[in-house]
């Protein structure tokens, strides 16, 4: 072998060895990211599922509350329409009857809205609705994250028989795909497009 051979021989050993550290510092850059994307996606799939139990249980509390409001208005309509109506009745029944009504249109008042407590129906509904809409755009995130997280691993792959295979070609390739995973991640935490199809 002649000095001239060996020298390009060196040469093209050292293109191979820095082809070999950009590709693993690639890998590194894109497992680091599919990390952050596997917490981003944990987290929205945990969101959207106390977010749901939340907005159940605020709706079951409306519920229970509007059950109850309802049972309250029939107690009131009853005593307005057949006891206070009826003549022979003494006037301090009668009196008696007009407290406990005006204490049942108070409570029927106080179910419908209680600001203090934010627990009137109207509270409660509001609570259940914006934590609807918490769930929803957890639910919004969780695909991106997906398909981020499964683009991040077929990328780590291709570039790694990308550097047993030393194919720079396939290198470039499961850049590419991996440069989409880590816009699907960050497309995930900030929902900046909305892709068809993935929401």
């Amino acid at each position: 072998m002649k000095a001239d051979e060996a020298a390009e021989l060196m040469d093209k050993d050292k293109e191979s060895d820095r082809f070999k550290q950009r590709a693993a510092m690639a890998i590194a850059v894109f497992a680091m990211v599919l990390a952050i994307c596997g917490l981003g996606g944990s987290n929205a799939g945990k969101e959207a599922i106390n977010n749901n139990i939340q907005a159940s249980n605020y709706f079951s509390f409306f519920q229970a509350k509007n059950m109850r409001q309802t049972s309250m208005i029939l107690a009131a309509d009853e005593i307005e329409i057949a006891w206070l109506n009826d003549p022979a009745m003494p006037e301090a029944a009668r009196s008696g009857l007009r407290s406990k009504l005006d204490q049942y249109k108070k409570t029927i008042a106080r179910y419908e809205s209680e600001p203090e407590t934010n627990e009137g129906k109207k509270e409660l509904l509001q609570r259940a609705r914006e934590h609807e809409k918490l769930r929803d755009h957890a639910l919004k995130q969780d695909p991106y994250f997906d398909y981020a997280e499964a683009l991040l691993q077929i990328a780590i792959v291709l570039i790694s028989v990308a550097i047993i295979a030393n194919l720079a070609w396939l290198a470039f390739f499961g850049g590419a795909v991996g440069l989409v995973g880590m816009l699907l991640t960050v497309n995930g935490f900030y929902l900046l497009v909305e892709i068809p199809g993935l929401s």
